[in-house]
């Protein structure tokens, strides 16, 4: 699930040195905001506009089986994209707007209940997590008496990362119990004590779903559905129900691509490695439209939505990057933010922003996307935002 600067933890890259029982995703910056939905692909003119030279090359240079996007304009209209194949073994089309496991930008799904729940007065910030998961956090160099509930959220907890890559890479289709997560975690020692610097792990999220679940009395999957998913319409996206591997929708298939240059088929997996830290499945339409109801306040008290925004420094995951509650922000080449999260998964990677003005942008490519692929895309986002 993530990279973060040092290599190992970029938001957009899965992470592999870590032991661990599984992989979850990352964070890079993320995806945007609302609109009505005008599909325009390369043949919507005579001459392709920027966005579809940009997926057109992602596909012919960097070699990513297909690249979807969808833009949203200043003026509130959105345009689709698709570029490649949704099927590398028949050559089918990519499918307009097709669902791909979005990743980290669960994170902010999970991050959204947590703060409902303290605007509801259910949870405190500043609470510590021992305050709704008594004596579960123990270990080397941490103890949850001393870990906050914004430090969870905020990635300043020191806690270490369960990822292992290879366990997920080699049994995709293994479950895996989030106990089972916490405990690959909780036998490493701690990358540095609460609140000293900012490191990201999916540990935080793994915890933050424990809780909801722990406060709600629900599965987290139903809250983020009840409170978020339901709560706006977003008719493509859900949180995958224990056991179940498959994409529901028209969707493009995911791949990695082996040593020996083939892809192999991660279309279908188990993603509760990811949990609250990466399972969800959704749209680039339906992303846009999540960070916009958020940003746009339909999701959080001011109050909450204020907490959010309110970022520490995040300069592993690039320069002038900071990180606020489940939410990122990245400075534009034109000036401003672009605010949003991104997220990779064996198979997909999604990357995107949404400005304060309006303008939102989100891309999905079909496998994770190495250093140079992911550069490209991210300075297709800054593109797209900054016409």
């Amino acid at each position: 699930m993530n990279e973060h600067a040092p290599r190992h933890h970029r938001p957009n890259r899965l992470r592999g040195h870590r032991r661990g029982v599984a992989v979850t995703v990352t964070a890079v910056a993320a995806a945007v905001v609302a609109g009505i939905l005008a599909p325009a692909t390369a043949s919507a003119g005579p001459r392709p506009d920027a966005m579809q030279q940009r997926l057109d090359a992602l596909v012919q240079k960097d070699g990513v089986p297909a690249a979807l996007a969808t833009v949203k304009e200043r003026d509130g209209r959105s345009r689709t994209y698709t570029a490649g194949v949704g099927d590398a073994a028949t050559g089918a089309k990519v499918p307009v707007d097709g669902q791909v496991r979005i990743g980290s930008n669960t994170k902010a799904f999970t991050a959204v209940v947590v703060l409902q729940l303290v605007a509801e007065g259910k949870v405190g910030l500043d609470a510590s997590v021992d305050t709704y998961l008594p004596g579960l956090v123990r270990g080397d160099g941490f103890d949850g008496r001393n870990i906050t509930v914004r430090q969870l959220l905020q990635h300043t907890s020191g806690l270490p990362d369960y990822v292992n890559h290879e366990v997920v890479l080699n049994e995709p289709k293994r479950y895996f119990e989030p106990r089972e997560l916490l405990d690959a975690a909780l036998a490493q020692k701690a990358d540095f004590a609460p609140g000293a610097q900012w490191g990201y792990s999916n540990t935080n999220y793994l915890l933050a779903g424990l809780i909801i679940q722990k406060v709600t009395g629900r599965p987290l999957g139903e809250e983020v559905t009840k409170r978020v998913i339901d709560r706006i319409g977003l008719r493509h996206t859900y949180f995958p129900a224990p056991g179940d591997m498959t994409i529901h929708e028209a969707h493009p298939k995911g791949y990695q691509r082996a040593a020996d240059g083939s892809l192999r088929d991660y279309t279908e997996l188990d993603p509760s490695w990811g949990w609250a830290a990466g399972a969800i499945v959704s749209t680039n339409t339906d992303v846009t439209r999540f960070y916009g109801a958020l940003l746009g306040g339909r999701l959080l008290p001011a109050a909450q939505l204020a907490q959010m925004r309110t970022t520490v420094p995040a300069d592993e995951v690039g320069a002038g990057v900071r990180y606020g509650l489940g939410l990122l922000s990245r400075p534009l080449s034109c000036g401003g933010l672009a605010w949003g999260h991104g997220g990779t998964i064996p198979g997909y990677q999604t990357f995107g922003g949404t400005t304060d003005d309006g303008r939102a942008v989100n891309i999905a490519v079909t496998t994770m996307a190495d250093d140079d692929t992911g550069k490209h895309v991210e300075q297709a986002v800054n593109e797209a935002l900054c016409r």
